[in-house]
């Protein structure tokens, strides 16, 4: 009898630590492949610093199919052109079939510059730090921009779903212009959709709120909430700040030298429009098992998942769904699977808690929620040098887990290690 096929669709951080969790869960019990965009996991949360070049490309990276071999595990780096759930079936970019019994949807999102006049690194006249190739071009960028400083502008559109790697960015731009000697010719602003600073798309964690509002004030950053921003031009941005009621309370002209901007999200295409699979964003639909209502063999995991706001907002704002959040989502997938294969109903239920160390390079804040959404467990936020000093043994943490293949959990030990070094430290 043929044994159970697992196909995970994606390797990025979600998709590659599923991959050595579901095959650890279902032994051989079943075949486990992934198949991907590329062959190279990103570490992404260092994207920041890879666009400052405070790391290089490759000290982030990790070479895939040596790794999976290892451990059993199919790969395929074409990627994905269609998926049709109805047949159990994924058309690969190079014309293939892939069939499967089980799909994990771990395929983290498209990046939508285009909803955006002028917005984006390819055609447009923003950076991003949400890829590495982005992260290169930015710091390409940077460099020009030294040369001749100007005003900057960095934030995030209307729709993100992800606001951390936009306030590091902000604060680690200031930090190193401050290193250069040149951040008193650097007027700087921060324009984003959230209703107020440190929202977070979680609508605050702890004090978020006063502790990013404080970093800004500090650092002589304005900004701008409620911001929609309607276009951008070559070293003009043209942002809406909306009223409560969804009219436009003020228009701002922003003129920049540099600008790093967070775009909105949907589903890749490979899955957006398929009906009862994905939401009219294209995100992956599931219910408390991380499984399609429509289609129960396919499960669905990290930022490809649809999550409803927090509540109702004069401008859009999605959720983030956070390292801590991706790994819950994980060993529930990971469990369930592992009792499908063994004729048992699938029970487990991730716990979407959120851990996040935002890196200023001199300091920076770090925040716990559990469970993710409010309200919550816990709720708690701290900031210090010291955070800087816990993302770089994060960092390092993470790729060896991925180079090694080591799959058990290890967000929430890592989080509470992190609530015991504040405590050390003060």
């Amino acid at each position: 009898m043929a044994k159970p096929r697992i196909v995970i669709l994606g390797a990025g951080l979600g998709g590659t630590i599923a991959a050595f969790e579901v095959k650890l869960a279902v032994g051989d019990r079943a075949e486990v492949s992934v198949v991907s965009q590329g062959d190279t996991f990103h570490f992404v949360p260092s994207n920041p610093w890879v666009a400052v070049h405070w790391r290089k490309r490759d000290a982030i990276e990790v070479k895939l199919p040596p790794v999976f071999k290892k451990r059993g595990i199919g790969f395929s780096g074409v990627g994905a052109k269609r998926l049709s759930p109805a047949e159990n079936r994924v058309e690969l970019n190079d014309g293939a079939m892939v069939e499967y019994d089980y799909l994990v949807i771990a395929t983290g999102p498209e990046l939508a510059f285009d909803e955006i006049p002028g917005l984006g690194p390819h055609g447009g006249f923003t950076q991003s730090v949400c890829h590495v190739d982005h992260a290169e071009t930015a710091a390409a960028a940077f460099d020009r921009f030294v040369e001749n400083p100007g005003p900057i502008v960095i934030g995030a559109v209307q729709g993100a779903s992800c606001f951390g790697p936009a306030y590091e960015f902000a604060m680690i731009l200031d930090t190193e212009l401050k290193r250069r000697k040149i951040r008193d010719r650097v007027p700087m602003t921060y324009v984003t959709p959230e209703p107020y600073i440190g929202h977070l798309g979680l609508d605050g964690v702890g004090d978020t709120k006063g502790l990013l509002e404080s970093e800004m004030r500090d650092r002589h950053i304005k900004w701008i909430t409620n911001a929609k921003v309607a276009s951008v031009e070559a070293g003009m941005m043209h942002v809406e700040e909306i009223a409560e009621d969804g009219a436009v309370k003020a228009t701002h002209d922003l003129p920049f030298a540099y600008s790093m901007m967070l775009p909105a999200f949907r589903g890749v295409a490979a899955v957006r429009g398929i009906e009862g699979l994905t939401n009219p964003r294209g995100f992956v639909i599931v219910d408390k098992n991380q499984r399609n209502p429509t289609f129960p063999n396919v499960f669905g995991l990290g930022v490809c998942v649809a999550i409803a706001p927090t509540g109702k907002t004069p401008v859009p704002v999605g959720v983030p769904k956070t390292g801590f959040m991706i790994e819950s989502m994980v060993t529930a997938i990971a469990h369930n699977l592992g009792q499908i294969i063994d004729g048992k109903p699938a029970t487990h239920e991730a716990t979407w808690n959120a851990f996040c160390l935002a890196d200023f390079g001199d300091g920076g804040v770090a925040f716990i929620a559990q469970p993710q959404i409010p309200p919550r467990n816990v709720n708690w936020s701290a900031s210090g040098g010291w955070v800087h000093l816990a993302k770089v043994a994060f960092e390092k943490y993470f790729i060896g887990k991925v180079k090694s293949g080591v799959s058990e959990p290890f967000y929430e030990k890592f989080a509470l290690d992190v609530m015991g070094l504040r405590k050390l430290k003060g």
